[in-house]
């Protein structure tokens, strides 16, 4: 059975040197100058001349443009790009915390201290209550430790109000802005 959770990359395909179809191309050399409207095998004559590749780079431009450039390095910039594109992207962070009803001022007084914590490095909290055998008839109780823990986190957003889902409450926190 295939694994389909992976995350499909989109990978861009260059067409070069003798693979490019057209039969005149617009050609641009390695210093980025305009060389103007030539054929394909006098494109890739300069090209072989310079011991650098001719990429396709606009194909469906009228005539095709092709750059004469070196493709090992030119795909190590297009790496490159992306990987700054992607500094850019703060993702949010989700923790989880698991409370219980009867739990110990301790135990509390930790759990309190450690949602400060995740929230002051700017994570979402999800808290999670879970109920067990007769607990399922004390709900109102279980609300009330839950929304008595949000308040001791001091200025924080609900983004989720707690709400019960089979034998867990859930709620979801982050740090007011």
């Amino acid at each position: 059975m295939r694994n389909f959770s992976r995350p499909i990359q989109h990978r861009k395909f260059y067409t070069l040197n003798y693979r490019i179809e057209a039969p005149t191309l617009r050609v641009i050399d390695d210093q980025s100058k305009q060389i103007g409207v030539l054929p394909k095998q006098e494109a890739l004559r300069i090209a072989e001349e310079k011991g650098l590749d001719l990429v396709l780079i606009a194909q469906k431009a009228v005539p095709p443009v092709a750059k004469i450039i070196d493709f090992k390095k030119f795909l190590y910039q297009e790496k490159k790009k992306e990987q700054e594109a992607k500094k850019g992207i703060k993702r949010s962070v989700v923790k989880d915390l698991s409370l219980s009803l009867f739990i110990g001022p301790a135990d509390l007084a930790r759990l309190e201290k450690r949602g400060k914590e995740f929230l002051d490095k700017g994570h979402q909290l999800r808290l999670n209550l879970t109920l067990r055998g007769r607990e399922m008839g004390k709900k109102q109780m279980a609300f009330d430790l839950l929304k008595r823990y949000i308040t001791t986190l001091g200025e924080v957003n609900v983004s989720k109000e707690p709400k019960i889902e089979g034998r867990v409450i859930r709620a979801v926190v982050a740090r007011k802005k």
